[in-house]
């Protein structure tokens, strides 16, 4: 078994030279887009949602924009859109790969209480 030394003169990262990993600029464009992180976090912590139920949560954002964020959401797999074929009603809830944010949003939850204060979103 090879020992990895760490170099003892490397020098620190320097501003002009830092790079963010392609991976996590991809996710914060998904994530960090506007709205998407409060329909993410509402979808953590339900089954499933119906339209007017995620309107109602993220009140301050217009019926249109949610209608384009879900469909984007819906798009990068983070969303599925699920339609009841007895009633037709019209749902919305986590795939597999929006499920595994779970944990992601339980810290920033966790961070936001401990750190943010609260901020009348309306």
């Amino acid at each position: 078994m090879q020992e990895v030394k760490e170099k003892k003169d490397a020098a620190p990262c320097k501003p002009e030279d830092y790079e963010l990993c392609g991976h996590f600029v991809s996710a914060f464009k998904i994530i960090g887009k506007k709205w998407n992180g409060l329909i993410i976090s509402s979808l953590c912590d339900t089954q499933d949602m119906r339209f007017k139920d995620l309107a109602r949560t993220v009140e301050a954002c217009s019926d249109r924009v949610l209608v384009e964020r879900l469909k984007e959401l819906e798009k990068d797999d983070i969303v599925k859109r699920s339609v009841d074929q007895s009633t037709g009603i019209i749902s919305y809830g986590l795939t597999e790969k929006g499920a595994e944010l779970k944990p992601v949003f339980d810290q920033v939850h966790n961070w936001a209480d401990k750190w943010a204060q609260a901020i009348d979103i309306k």
